[in-house]
């Protein structure tokens, strides 16, 4: 088992996942305040049924090479870097997205093509993709047990804190999008916080031992 302290930064780094624009968060937001809770929850379930893929896949694959060929793990970290220094440009950005920018002209669809439509937002997402390619190697390693294990454990965190935010801002999409449209100063607080998080992260990841 992972321990707790490393479990600990790595829900850091999955909430940040989950806070940060992207296309699940603005379909999501964007769905509860056109067509109301009921379908941002189903669009939810959607979400979350794609993450599933996604650590059932990365998990497999993992366990079979992720420890067979010597510098893959250098360059998976490489692009673990790279890809939070990407994450803290496009948070402070001129023009970039804010996080409760939402569509309006979605049209009213059928809970089955709400779920449909989750699933494959979040599989078609190369955010998620890298995210997990990126942060599972970072943190697994052999003297913690089983890697299929493991990957099963930093699976499990990243989808409840995914499921957890998002059902909270299904429940107050709205409320929330109006008071961030109100408040541009809080937006470019939380931009740049955002960003140094994660800048913060990709040192750490940097600078980190090779296995």
């Amino acid at each position: 088992m992972i321990p707790l302290q490393e479990i600990s930064y790595f829900a850091l780094a999955a909430l940040l996942l989950v806070i940060s624009p992207g296309p699940n968060m603005i379909y999501l937001i964007s769905r509860s305040i056109t067509q109301g809770q009921r379908s941002g929850l189903i669009s939810l379930a959607g979400i979350i049924s794609g993450f599933l893929f996604h650590i059932i896949m990365v998990s497999a694959g993992l366990t079979a090479v992720l420890f067979a060929v010597p510098f893959v793990y250098s360059t998976i970290k490489t692009l673990g870097v790279l890809y939070l220094l990407y994450l803290a440009y496009q948070a402070i950005k001129p023009n970039g997205k804010s996080l409760f920018e939402v569509r309006q002209d979605l049209p009213n669809d059928k809970p089955a093509k709400l779920f449909k439509i989750g699933v494959l937002t979040t599989i078609l997402n190369p955010k998620v993709a890298v995210f997990y390619l990126s942060f599972f190697p970072y943190f697994i390693k052999p003297e913690y047990g089983s890697v299929f294990i493991q990957s099963l454990q930093l699976g499990i965190t990243q989808v409840s804190i995914s499921f957890t935010v998002n059902f909270i801002i299904v429940l107050t999409a709205s409320k929330v999008a109006l008071f961030f449209s109100k408040s541009p100063g809080w937006v470019k607080i939380q931009k740049w916080f955002m960003a140094s998080i994660l800048a913060s992260l990709a040192i750490k990841m940097a600078l980190s031992k090779e296995k």
